[in-house]
């Protein structure tokens, strides 16, 4: 087998060859594009779902459909240590300098540039070179409050009206949306409030983990009724099948029904563990077609490749006392874990866990699917837990 040929391609957001059983919530997407560029209503999209179901892959996807729609595009992924604004600001300077040397008539571009200043001097942050690139003068008592969940509405509205002069319409995409803030994610849903109210062609497609539908409704009331939160899960059987086997169709080799099922077992169907597979499964056969004995070969490397590149960088961030937590979820067996189970196995009072259960959210670790459980965001830690503390004796040990 050429290995130069693999069609797989694990990896942070890499495309795979076949993007199998994601129709549906492409179409919603071509949806949305379509009715915000001819300026009718339609709520944006938060997706939602566990690590490794292809989050960012179809965010990337997304964007391209948005640029051959005539769309202007800002992706940006959210993290613990910069802000929102810090995210959103340089991108923002760049759409509107290329929206003001569009040829025309009308002066919005310019007009949101001197906005983009007035946002700047308020929330006092310098960005690189953004503030010297703005040799225009800041419109007074435009978005420069210093309130963000205020300022930042008053941004979008200058940006979509300059957009709506040069007849085109702009997408945000923002991957990792839970990590924003409580008052940046109430002023990013106060702000899409405004462009529905105005019909004014700017939409915000966004991905983050399950918590997500809860920190918005949290954040503001009306969320539901501004975005759609489809849950992107696992691949069915056929779907993770035809994710495995038209790619290798197409470069000329085939895969045993049997090797199939075999990978499906392992991967619960979850997209990133499908391509790290036949990845590995292509590399270590000798001759087409892949079978199951080569499969079985092949999983202790692949596992041990997860081990180290994708599992214990998490694992790595955590404090002894999480990762004792975690480890008594993978110890109870399949999820939902009941927090008291965890606090029983554990041998302390459920009200102690609080602050640990707490960090690992914030860690985006584990999540809530119901209230009194628990889950793991990252499909498979749980295997990985038993693995990384194979000896674990929970008695005697304090949380």
């Amino acid at each position: 087998m050429d290995k130069i040929k693999n069609p797989f391609s694990p990896g942070a957001g890499s495309p795979p060859p076949e993007l199998a059983g994601r129709d549906g919530i492409l179409e919603q997407a071509h949806v949305l594009l379509g009715r915000v560029f001819q300026k009718r209503p339609e709520k944006s999209i938060l997706m939602t779902g566990l690590r490794g179901v292809g989050k960012t892959v179809l965010l990337n996807e997304m964007e391209r459909m948005a640029i051959a729609d005539g769309y202007r595009t800002i992706l940006v992924e959210a993290h613990e240590d910069k802000s929102l604004s810090l995210l959103l600001v340089p991108h923002l300077r760049r759409l509107l300098f290329d929206l003001d040397r569009i040829v025309g008539a009308g002066d919005k571009a310019r007009r949101g540039l001197a906005v983009l200043k007035s946002f700047i001097s308020g929330i006092k942050i310098t960005v690189g070179d953004v503030e010297f690139g703005l040799d225009t003068d800041p419109e007074k008592g435009a978005a420069d409050s210093g309130d963000l969940e205020i300022d930042l509405p008053n941004l979008f509205v200058a940006v979509a009206e300059a957009a709506e002069e040069r007849k085109t319409a702009i997408a945000i995409l923002i991957d990792e949306i839970q990590y924003l803030n409580s008052s940046e994610l109430s002023a990013l849903i106060m702000a899409m409030h405004k462009m529905q109210q105005r019909q004014l062609p700017l939409l915000l497609i966004g991905a983050g983990l399950p918590i997500l539908p809860g920190l918005a409704g949290d954040s503001k009331s009306y969320a539901e009724r501004l975005f759609s939160f489809p849950n992107i899960g696992p691949l069915a059987e056929p779907e993770a099948a035809k994710a495995l086997k038209d790619p290798v169709k197409a470069a000329g080799e085939v895969f045993d029904d049997s090797a199939i099922t075999e990978i499906y077992r392992l991967t619960q169907g979850y997209p990133y563990f499908l391509q790290e597979w036949g990845y590995q499964s292509w590399n270590h056969a000798t001759a087409s077609p892949i079978t199951l004995q080569t499969i079985q070969e092949a999983t202790a490397l692949v596992e041990s490749r997860l081990d180290e590149n994708f599992f214990r960088v998490r694992f790595n961030r955590l404090t002894p006392r999480e990762k004792m937590y975690l480890r008594a979820m993978a110890e109870l067996g399949g999820a939902p874990y009941r927090t008291a189970d965890i606090a029983d196995f554990l041998g302390v009072k459920i009200t102690t866990l609080g602050p640990v259960r707490a960090s690992l959210i914030k860690k985006g670790m584990i999540y809530s699917p119901s209230y009194g459980d628990m889950a793991f965001t990252v499909p498979l830690f749980d295997q990985f837990m038993l693995r990384a503390i194979p000896d674990f004796d929970p008695k005697g040990k304090s949380l």
